[in-house]
């Protein structure tokens, strides 16, 4: 089959949709964890409840949206996510109780996987073609960390401005009022991304037809399954992908061990995400010049190390400087590890036409930390808090970034030779 060429701007807007459809779940509380807490009048258990919800209803979502994304086009899939996506958020912004929460989580879980993720990947993946898939994957990540970041920064300033009174000094009722209308900016976006997509997100005719099938059907999952590379970026993503819930927890560990107020917590989340882009585009452009595979391994290494120096409790309010190079050494390897995770399926040997489907079966495991990753954490921090907590927090990713070391230098060593 011949590879699709997309113009470049395909690939501004899967960044610009990739991100924005996770903010109203994930970054709003990653950049104001201890502020969803008191204003939802949560406890980190049930937070991390609300988590595994989303994950539970995502991996069913995962096994029905894979081979419905080489099926259909992605730009229509992608707009009709995002639109869906922002109606929660209207819902969102009306500070429903805890049961309503769990409710509204499970329908983001539907509504940024079954249409949306496995056509995200593989719309990245034919912009990569034969030789950039580094390019293609370090640039959607990377470029998805700065829309983040912005979104984190509008997020800080808008709910800055709204607050009437000293930051240390709010009240739950004013924190709630200036909350709100940080979700309801980020749904208005949400919605004006979805139109976008939907309407400049296209290739010609001919292109669209030759990326999807009639039919998916269980030969073709078969064939899927019978590859080792399905198999090992399935501990590989699962891996990672605890990493990067785990970089949720730096702002309330700004608030807990460093002692910042609510806003200087958060701006520590958005400093966080301000180093994804860069990392992204670096590890990209290194990946495509030498070993994506190999480049892979090296970053677990790098994790493993970064979450020793938060899990040997050496980072005190007294070492600020510290804190912040911890925070770039484990930024840098959770974010290269995300940034090439999915650039490896071509040298993994995947079909183009069966990424959608690919990318769905191994998401069932590789994204179960959505399930068990919030509840773990919660139960974490909330049992032993304090610094305790987060030591605790810190071990479980460096057990994981070890797992995640080991399958990806045995994908190295399978499939890192250039052909």
């Amino acid at each position: 089959m011949n590879r699709v060429k997309a113009p470049w701007y395909f690939l501004f807007l899967l960044i610009l949709a990739g991100e924005s459809i996770f903010i109203l779940p994930f970054v709003l509380s990653r950049v104001f964890r201890p502020t969803v807490l008191d204003v939802f009048e949560l406890d980190n258990v049930q937070l991390g409840i609300c988590f595994s919800v989303y994950g539970v209803v995502a991996l069913v979502s995962y096994l029905f949206g894979g081979p419905l994304a080489d099926k259909y086009p992605p730009r229509k899939l992608i707009a009709v996510a995002m639109w869906m996506t922002a109606l929660g958020g209207l819902v969102y912004a009306t500070f429903p109780g805890y049961a309503a929460l769990k409710i509204i989580y499970g329908y983001w879980g539907f509504t940024t996987i079954f249409l949306f993720w496995p056509s995200l990947i593989k719309a990245t993946r034919v912009w990569g073609g034969a030789i950039s898939q580094g390019k293609a994957f370090g640039f959607l990540d990377g470029g998805r960390g700065l829309v983040g970041a912005l979104f984190g920064t509008l997020g800080v300033i808008t709910f800055s401005l709204f607050i009437s009174t000293d930051i240390s000094l709010a009240s739950v009722s004013e924190s709630r009022a200036a909350f709100k209308y940080v979700i309801l900016i980020s749904t208005a976006v949400i919605s004006v991304v979805g139109a976008l997509a939907w309407f400049f997100l296209k290739l010609d005719k001919k292109s669209e037809k030759e990326m999807t099938m009639a039919k998916i059907a269980l030969p073709e999952i078969r064939e899927v399954l019978r590859l080792p590379s399905v198999w090992l970026l399935m501990i590989i993503i699962l891996s990672a992908y605890v990493g990067y819930k785990i970089t949720d927890v730096f702002s309330l560990y700004a608030q807990d061990v460093m002692l910042y107020d609510q806003v200087e917590s958060a701006q520590v989340g958005t400093f966080l995400l301000f180093i994804r882009p860069v990392i992204g585009v670096v590890i990209g452009v290194l990946a495509d010049r030498t070993q994506t595979t190999l480049w892979l391994a090296l970053s677990f290494v790098i994790t493993f190390f970064g979450a020793l120096l938060f899990a040997t409790g050496i980072i005190s309010d007294s070492s600020t400087v510290l804190f912040f190079i911890s925070i770039w050494v484990v930024a840098t390897g959770v974010y290269a590890a995300r940034s090439l995770y999915f650039a490896v399926m071509e040298s993994g040997r995947i079909p183009l036409v069966l990424t959608g489907t690919a990318v769905g079966l191994i998401s069932i495991v590789g994204y179960t930390p959505d399930i068990f990753a919030g509840p773990a954490m919660g139960y974490l921090l909330d049992n032993s808090p304090g610094e305790k907590g987060h030591q605790h927090v810190f071990w479980m990713l460096a057990l994981f970034s070890f797992m995640g070391a080991v399958a990806s230098w045995q994908y190295f060593r399978m499939y890192g030779k250039k052909r």
